[in-house]
């Protein structure tokens, strides 16, 4: 692409049912075939977290929807046109992480996708409880994709589409727009993003609040064999949710190093200088919220190798959240367990109670101190660093797996 990179200016999730070809849209709307693209990104990540970015433009030769695509050049007439803007696509693959993430990191998210597929009878079961989550994490913009409409006649499209309209009923997603498109054969994807520019747009940032980045990924890109004097700091890859960051910056991280002592462990805050500063299309100066952002810092790449600092939070000295060992939270919880087959009920959370939370890019286990009602105490056994109306995802050990329950939101 022609001129200095460009950042992604949204994050937008893909929700639906396994099957319904999440991955074949995004890959129409930003040619990556994410299920690989995310496979990189997401090794050794408790929460499976992965990016697509694409970019709209729009071409001044045509009006209405035609007007509309996603390359430099117009597909009908050739013209060359105009950028709209970027956009990342937040491929959560699995279901019980997608369900995770879109809890415990809904400030990841602008907006969502929910696909659906023609072809199959609606509502599946991950499609319920996409569109449960998807709620409860407070996710405004929605757009219904109305996928595979290739594979069926005209009735059973207008059928399926009753099917979808008659389960929104009376849900926050009762007035979000469905589209009928054909992912695999590129099928109304005009219309879509034209639907995405008007339904999802770029929310108002504030670019002097104190910026703040959830880690996804941490390592060392050295190669083995690299002399001392042409090694190169860790580097840092997360999201940015709010601020920007830029080279020379004095950063703080947060929990930060682990340490062991006289058979205690604790957690020391690490302070660095930004060094480089990466999105998808190459380095720029600074970097706001939007989009994969990798932080190339003069820490030591012993620090960051292994994804040794994922979970946790980097920004200004003195402007991140307090670190937390315990903590209090307000608990909603589901009518049945996410993810079992026997569609277990959900019983109260009890004092004792081993728990898992996943809060934003951070996963901790702990113990249940306390449980009043809807409220709980918490004992962490990896502190998190978080303000209060932070959510974190709760999951129970149900059988031989971890089931996601419900969340939380500290008080």
């Amino acid at each position: 692409m022609a001129g200095p990179p460009v950042q992604p200016e949204i994050n937008i999730g893909t929700l639906g049912h396994v099957d319904n070809g999440k991955s074949t849209l995004v890959e129409a709307l930003t040619g990556v075939w994410t299920a690989k693209h995310s496979e990189e990104l997401r090794r050794g990540i408790t929460i499976r977290i992965g990016y697509a970015d694409g970019y709209f433009y729009k071409c001044a030769s045509h009006r209405g929807v035609t007007a509309f695509c996603a390359k430099q050049t117009c597909p009908n007439c050739g013209s060359e046109t105009k950028l709209l803007r970027g956009v990342s696509f937040i491929d959560c693959p699995g279901h019980h992480s997608l369900m995770v993430t879109m809890l415990a990191g809904a400030a990841l998210m602008d907006g969502a996708l929910f696909v659906v597929a023609a072809d199959a009878k609606f509502p599946q079961a991950q499609d319920r409880e996409h569109l449960l989550a998807a709620e409860m994490a407070g996710i405004q913009k929605l757009i219904i994709v109305q996928n595979k409409i290739d594979v069926v006649d005209r009735q059973r499209a207008i059928e399926n589409m009753g099917e979808i309209q008659e389960f929104v009923k009376d849900r926050p997603a009762e007035k979000s727009p469905i589209i009928p498109v054909s992912a695999q054969h590129g099928v109304n994807v005009d219309l879509l993003i034209e639907a995405i520019e008007k339904e999802i747009p770029t929310p108002k940032r504030n670019p002097s609040a104190s910026p703040q980045m959830y880690v996804l990924r941490s390592f060392d890109i050295n190669k083995p064999g690299t002399k001392v004097e042409q090694l190169r700091g860790g580097v840092l890859g997360g999201s940015i949710v709010q601020g920007a960051f830029r080279r020379d910056d004095t950063i703080e991280i947060r929990p930060g190093l682990r340490i062991e002592s006289g058979g205690k462990t604790s957690y020391q805050p690490i302070f660095t200088r930004v060094q480089s500063v990466h999105v998808s299309q190459g380095d720029v100066e600074e970097a706001g919220p939007g989009g994969l952002v990798g932080v190339g810092t003069q820490l030591c790449p012993s620090v960051t190798k292994a994804d040794s600092l994922v979970g946790s939070i980097v920004g200004k000295e003195g402007g991140l959240p307090p670190v937390l060992d315990k903590v209090t939270l307000d608990v909603e919880l589901f009518e049945r367990a996410v993810g079992t087959e026997e569609l277990v009920a959900v019983e109260k959370i009890r004092t004792n109670e081993p728990l898992v939370l996943n809060v934003a890019t951070a996963v901790t286990s702990g113990v249940v101190t306390s449980a009043r009602e809807n409220i709980i105490d918490v004992s962490l056994k990896r502190p998190v660093c978080a303000n209060a109306s932070f959510k974190a995802a709760l999951s129970r050990r149900i059988g031989d797996s971890w089931r996601l329950i419900g969340y939380g939101i500290f008080k």
